[in-house]
C-alpha cells in the first residue's frame, strides 16, 4: 500500500463507526477535563498502604477520546456473542491490586478502562495502549490499540486468551 491509500482508509470499519456514532463519539472528541477528573479520582482512591492505581498518557488519551461511551450492540457477533460494554475507568476503582498483579505478569502497568457485561469483566489499558479484559474465565487480549479493542468488542470477534507460564 502506498501512503495515499493508507490516508484514505477509514479509521474504523463501517459497523464499528456506526456503533461509535450511536454511543456519542465523533472524530475530534476530546473530553480532557473529564479524563483528568477520572485520573484524580483513581489517584486519590484507597488507603496509604493500598496498591495505588497507575495513570499514564495512553490511559488518559483513551479516556479523553472514548470515556463515558456505552455500547449495547444487539445481535450475534462475527465469532461470538456481542456483550454490552462501558468505557469508564471508575468501573475499575476497586481493582488496583488486580490490575497491578496482571501488569506485573505482563511487564507493564495497567489502568482501568471500563467494563463488559455490566461489571462481569474489567477492561484495562496498558502503557503501550494495548487493551485487555479480565473476567472469571481468565485474562483476554482485545487489541494492540483502543481502536482495535473497540472493534473486537463491537464486531463480536474472539479475543486471545493470555496463557500462564505453567
Amino acid at each position: 500500500m502506498n501512503a495515499s491509500t493508507l490516508r484514505s482508509q477509514p479509521r474504523f470499519p463501517a459497523d464499528v463507526a456506526a456503533a461509535l456514532k450511536q454511543a456519542g463519539w465523533h472524530p475530534g472528541r476530546w473530553e480532557i477535563r473529564q479524563a483528568e477528573e477520572w485520573a484524580d479520582v483513581l489517584a486519590a482512591h484507597g488507603e496509604p498502604l493500598d496498591v495505588p492505581h497507575t495513570v499514564f498518557p495512553a490511559a488518559v488519551e483513551a479516556w479523553a477520546e472514548f470515556g463515558g461511551l456505552a455500547f449495547d450492540v444487539p445481535g450475534p457477533g462475527r465469532t461470538l456473542a456481542r456483550t454490552p460494554f462501558l468505557l469508564d475507568p471508575v468501573c475499575g476503582l476497586h481493582q488496583p491490586r488486580t490490575l497491578a498483579d496482571l501488569g506485573r505478569a505482563l511487564g507493564t502497568r495497567l489502568a482501568p478502562l471500563g467494563e463488559e457485561r455490566y461489571g462481569q469483566a474489567l477492561l484495562a489499558i496498558d502503557e503501550q495502549g494495548r487493551v485487555f479484559s479480565l473476567d472469571h474465565t481468565g485474562e483476554w487480549f482485545l487489541g494492540a490499540t483502543i481502536d482495535l479493542a473497540i472493534s473486537t468488542l463491537v464486531l463480536g470477534l474472539t479475543p486471545h486468551l493470555l496463557r500462564s507460564a505453567d
